[in-house]
C-alpha cells in the first residue's frame, strides 16, 4: 500500500445497475494509494451491481447524496453500467453534485455509459471525451469532441470507454488526484512564502 493519496477523500457516485468492475477496481486502486473512499447513492442500504446484464454483488452505501457536501471530497468517480447512469442523470441533486467538482476544478471521472451524466449536467460541451460506443453520438450532439481512446483527460475530466480500459482509467484517476494534491501544496507554499516577504 502506498500513501500517495493519503488524506484524500473520494466519492464514488452510483445506484442500482452499476457495472461491478467499474466500481470495485477504482475503489481498490484508490484505497491502495491511501485514499478514503465512500460510496454515495440516492438511497441508504445496499445497491445492486451487475456484470453486464447479470446481477452481481451488492455494495453497501456509505452516504446518501442529499446529506453530503461536495467540498468534503477531493475527487469523484462515476462507474458505468447500462441502468446506473439513466437513474442518476436526471436527478437535480446529481447534476448539482457533479457541477460542484467541475466548478472547483477537482478530478471528475466517468467510464462507459456514465458520461451521459455529464450531458445532463451541461459539462460535455467543448470537452474532449470518450465513452462506450453506443453513447458517442449523444456526446457529439451535446457538443463534445469524442475520440476512441482507452482514457482521455481534459482539464481534470477523466473518461474511458469500458471495462477493458480500467487499468488505464484507474492509473489516470490516481495520477490526477495526486497531481492536484502536489499543485495545491505548491500553491500553499508560494502563498506562505509571499506572506513572509511582506
Amino acid at each position: 500500500m502506498s500513501d500517495r493519496l493519503k488524506g484524500k477523500s473520494v466519492a464514488i457516485l452510483a445506484t442500482d445497475g452499476f457495472e461491478q468492475s467499474e466500481l470495485m477496481e477504482p475503489l481498490e486502486a484508490l484505497k491502495e494509494e491511501g485514499a478514503q473512499v465512500e460510496i454515495v447513492s440516492l438511497k441508504s442500504g445496499e445497491i445492486q451491481g451487475f456484470n453486464h446484464m447479470n446481477p452481481a454483488k451488492k455494495v453497501r452505501v456509505d452516504k446518501v447524496l442529499d446529506r453530503v457536501d461536495p467540498s468534503d471530497y477531493d475527487a469523484r468517480v462515476l462507474p458505468g453500467g447500462a441502468e446506473n447512469p439513466d437513474q442518476l442523470r436526471t436527478q437535480p441533486e446529481v447534476q448539482t453534485f457533479v457541477h460542484a467538482f467541475a466548478d472547483a476544478r477537482k478530478p471528475l471521472a466517468a467510464i462507459c455509459h456514465d458520461p451521459r451524466i455529464l450531458i445532463d449536467a451541461g459539462l460535455a460541451k467543448n470537452r474532449k471525451l470518450t465513452s462506450w460506443p453506443t453513447i458517442r453520438l449523444d456526446l457529439k450532439n451535446a457538443g463534445a469532441q469524442v475520440v476512441d481512446e482507452e482514457v482521455v483527460v481534459d482539464h481534470g475530466l477523466i473518461t474511458s470507454r469500458g471495462p477493458d480500459d480500467l487499468p488505464a482509467f484507474c492509473h489516470k484517476l490516481v495520477e490526477e488526484i495526486a497531481e492536484q494534491h502536489h499543485t495545491a501544496e505548491a500553491t500553499k507554499a508560494r502563498t506562505s512564502e509571499q506572506g513572509l516577504r511582506h
